[in-house]
């Protein structure tokens, strides 16, 4: 008996067309297209093993762009390279030859981190140019992808159908379609004939609504965002499994929980009307919506994963893929999605080479706890300025103020200065407070507590979680 192949995928070049045009300036392409990338990821290896024959039990694992495979023979594995061959030569029509498929194929014989190895080499070797093709040398093109061959009316379909004679491959299916092609259902829970994807929109009517109608509502600012993150260490964690199904129990078990919760999540109040799916897969996940709406469900998803790590990964060794890394990067409503999801790119590395389980927001890098004592904080803030009619620009003055005593200052003598003109800045609000002088001047010591840190080497140091709050408190007065 034949030893059972792995074929390991990977969609590649999905960045770059995301950002080619028309989708950098135009937002219903760049989510047409993000869409379509995303079930793309679960439907070709489930169109693979359809075209092979084989059932569906036998993929083992999709998601995030990525999938695992497992074939009977080598028979099989030389049929599915042909079939992503013949799939590339699609894509590259569909999107001016910026995406493509690249897999890796070995027999799944021996220790389970030697063949993972195997497969690993294999998918470097097909990421690696090849230096005598011809052409190599040649001048590269620009980038530039036509939208027409991209449908647009993926979020909200029941099914979706595979077939290579589709411009990009995948299409809603309907009453003309031939019965023989094959197709799956969207939404609900996974099946051997269904796919489950988070793909809650916040409507406009019958449409989703834009990134500029989700800025007007939120809360005070005007403003939208896009909410980036990312498991810590998944990779790691992964790497770690010691068989093959303990690799697809854990890939799944993620991409389940990050897809059953996000689109819950999305179900309460405080998110249904303010916050969309951009995608979520087996360690990732993106949303844009309301700058203050995502500010909040950073927060609570945090804490949901925290809860889920808790009760279900106690049993594995290692903090690996046990904490999560988020960023918040807010735009002006005119701005486009594509501007904004590179930014968010950018801000998610920061977070992310600057430590482990921690959150990205208003250019400050916050331990999740610290951004659960901004958050309190910022309420504390919203309370005084709202009992004792500081108005607006109390927030805004004062968090200058502030900034000025963060700035550097070589020989510190500006601290005392400035620390004196925070003290004044703050009475001069204490006489509005009539009757309740008393809390006035209680909620402005803990707020003066909270926000300012120890001396380090005769420097006043700000605590980072006070700065943001502050921001975030102007934000909602604006």
């Amino acid at each position: 008996m034949s030893a059972q192949i792995l074929v390991q995928g990977r969609l590649v070049g999905t960045e770059d067309f995301l950002l080619a045009a028309p989708a950098d300036r135009d937002n219903r392409a760049f989510e047409a297209r993000l869409t379509w990338l995303n079930q793309l990821g679960e439907v070709l290896p489930r169109a693979l093993l359809a075209g092979l024959q084989l059932p569906p039990l036998m993929l083992g694992s999709s998601g995030g762009g990525r999938f695992l495979a497992i074939l009977p023979d080598e028979e099989r594995a030389n049929l599915a390279a042909a079939f992503l061959t013949r799939a590339n030569t699609v894509l590259a029509d569909a999107t001016a030859g910026l995406v493509r498929v690249v897999w890796s194929v070995t027999e799944n014989l021996g220790d389970w981190t030697v063949v993972r190895k195997r497969l690993s080499e294999g998918m470097r070797g097909s990421l690696r140019p090849v230096v005598s093709a011809e052409g190599y040398f040649e001048p590269a093109a620009a980038i530039t992808a036509s939208a027409d061959a991209i449908p647009r009316n993926l979020r909200d379909a029941a099914a979706i159908a595979f077939s290579f004679d589709y411009p990009a491959l995948i299409a809603v299916p309907d009453a003309d379609t031939d019965p023989a092609i094959p197709r799956w259902d969207l939404g609900g829970h996974a099946s051997i004939a269904s796919i489950s994807m988070a793909r809650h929109a916040a409507r406009n009517g019958d449409i989703p609504a834009t990134p500029k109608e989700l800025a007007l509502r939120s809360s005070g600012a005007k403003l939208w965002g896009v909410l980036r993150g990312e498991i810590d260490d998944y990779g790691t964690r992964i790497r770690r499994a010691a068989s093959v199904e303990e690799h697809v129990s854990l890939s799944m078990t993620y991409q389940q929980f990050l897809a059953g919760e996000i689109e819950l999540l999305c179900s309460k109040a405080d998110y249904f009307r303010h916050v969309t799916v951009l995608e979520a897969g087996s360690a990732d996940f993106a949303l844009f919506g309301s700058w203050d709406a995502l500010a909040g469900f950073a927060r609570e998803l945090e804490r949901v994963f925290a809860r889920f790590a808790d009760e279900n990964l106690k049993d594995l060794p290692g903090a690996e893929a046990k904490t999560m890394t988020m960023a918040l990067s807010l735009a002006e409503p005119a701005t486009p999605l594509a501007r904004v999801w590179e930014a968010s790119t950018r801000d998610l590395s920061v977070a992310k080479s600057s430590d482990k389980d921690c959150f990205y927001i208003l250019d400050h890098v916050l331990e999740w706890k610290q951004w659960k004592d901004a958050a309190e904080l910022k309420d504390a803030l919203v309370q005084l300025n709202e009992e004792f009619r500081g108005g607006r620009h109390f927030l805004a003055q004062l968090r200058n103020l502030y900034r000025k005593v963060e700035s550097p200052d070589p020989d510190g003598t500006g601290d005392e200065r400035l620390m004196a003109r925070a003290a004044r800045f703050q009475r001069r609000f204490s006489g509005v407070a009539n009757r309740r002088e008393r809390e006035f001047h209680k909620l402005r010591a803990n707020l003066m507590k909270e926000m300012t840190g120890r001396r380090s080497r005769g420097k006043l140091r700000l605590k980072p979680e006070g700065l943001v709050a502050l921001e975030w408190a102007r934000l909602l007065e604006d």
